[in-house]
């Protein structure tokens, strides 16, 4: 990009595309919050007239084709089919490779400071290419080497500090207690990295508050951006016929966070007066879960759907009956808007951000008191038995949605964003530095 306005950087200039770069260190294609976040915030980047090229570790994000990947492929040490298994000699072949084995061998996650070196090799060569670096929640230590040659702004869905709090709460051995701290001990890192950042886009008014008291960013550094749902995509199917008891409920990861576990129980408590099915989005894996699974008699009558098209998710919403939400805390929680956004009569907990986003009680979700099983079941027996209900909440849902939340909406709040940083005088100097004005 060539200087357009003699005031200086693009980013003051209103109307000029910018040049992105994108970066993500896992963007699983279609359940976890990162993948879809990335796939679809990048297309409406890409829509309103932005150039994004995105770096990703593996799983890989979908994409649109007019978006370039770089794939920066990780040691892929926590992959479904071996969770924790340790690298041989040979697959470490660059620094960030060694860095996450010697992370790994401590007992900690890795790939996002692994991921954060690679990328800033990456980047040290293209400083010249890029108006602008959006980090989605990787805050490994390399970002800090970024923002120092780049315009740098980052996305902090919500703070790891509740996920590791949850795990703690939820484990019994002191043995498993202390090893949860140290997997978890690279929530150190994101606190510190964020906390330098010049600006931190924040999903919710709840994860703000949550990431000022858990990761110490000051609250004059973050910005309010909600995310989205594309309600062309995610419509109401009433010609699909809803079977009786059926349930559907996203598990993007098998950890206490997510709050399965009290979901399954309470499908085994309301298996014992009617016939209730669940259909999971997510894959099988071994764990707590599929212990709980087992335990409670439920494989008959649990079906796991992965790998399938956002086409084939809205069809199964207009499969079921109810959609779960049984988290005991998100910082949004895009299935809860995308299974409103279908019309499907939504069951949420109070958990986090779900309130903020879901809305009242009887009006627009059927709410629980997170992490209570007899709740969830009340709230669940509550929409099974009312047709007219069901009816009701759904398509009041899918307004709610429809009139606060799309893509193009966030996309255009985040380039706001965009011009904010890229006007600070620190980064006007990048930038002239670098070529770019």
């Amino acid at each position: 990009m060539s200087a357009v306005n003699p005031a200086g950087a693009r980013g003051l200039d209103p109307d000029a595309p910018l040049k992105l770069a994108y970066l993500t260190y896992r963007g699983k294609p279609h359940v976890g919050g990162q993948g879809v976040y990335t796939r679809h915030l990048t297309k409406a980047l890409v829509d309103l007239g932005h150039s994004v090229e995105v770096f990703s570790g593996q799983p890989y994000p979908v994409l649109d084709p007019r978006i370039t990947m770089h794939k920066l492929p990780s040691l892929d040490l926590w992959n479904d089919a071996y969770p924790g298994r340790f690298p041989a000699y040979w697959e470490i072949k660059s620094k960030g490779d060694l860095i996450e084995t010697l992370t790994h061998m401590k007992g900690t996650f890795g790939e996002p400071m692994g991921f954060s070196v690679r990328v800033y090799d990456e980047l040290k060569k293209r400083k010249r290419d890029f108006d602008l670096v959006h980090d989605n929640q990787c805050l490994g230590y390399g970002i800090l080497g970024i923002e120092k040659m780049m315009p740098t702004i980052v996305t902090l869905h919500h703070p790891i500090t509740r996920d590791r709090a949850l795990e703690m709460e939820h484990a019994q051995a002191k043995k498993r207690k202390r090893a949860i701290g140290r997997w978890y001990s690279f929530v150190k890192m994101q606190g510190r990295v964020a906390s330098r950042m010049p600006r931190v886009v924040v999903v919710s008014e709840n994860s703000i508050k949550d990431i000022h008291s858990d990761m110490g960013v000051s609250l004059d550094r973050m910005r309010l951006v909600p995310v989205g749902v594309d309600p062309e995509l995610f419509l109401p199917m009433p010609h699909v016929t809803r079977r009786p008891g059926r349930l559907i409920t996203t598990a993007s990861a098998d950890v206490a966070l997510k709050g399965l576990s009290y979901l399954l129980e309470a499908m085994a408590k309301l298996r014992t007066e009617r016939d209730v099915t669940l259909t999971i989005i997510g894959k099988p894996r071994e764990g707590a879960s599929a212990d709980l699974i087992d335990k409670l008699g439920l494989r008959p009558h649990i079906e796991f759907v992965s790998g399938v098209s956002d086409e084939r998710i809205v069809e199964l919403y207009a499969e079921a009956e109810l959609a779960v939400v049984p988290s005991l805390y998100e910082g949004f929680s895009l299935p809860a808007i995308e299974a409103m956004s279908t019309g499907i009569c939504l069951v949420a907990t109070d958990g986090g951000a779900l309130p903020e986003v879901t809305g009242r009680d009887g009006d627009t979700v059927l709410q629980c008191k997170a992490g209570d099983v007899d709740e969830l079941v009340t709230a669940i027996r509550r929409g099974l038995d009312d047709p007219a209900l069901r009816e009701r909440v759904g398509q009041a849902g899918r307004t709610r949605v429809v009139e606060r939340w799309s893509w193009k909406h966030c996309a255009q709040l985040t380039v706001d964003q965009y011009r904010e940083v890229l006007s600070m005088p620190a980064n006007v100097e990048k930038l002239r530095t670098n070529g770019r004005i």
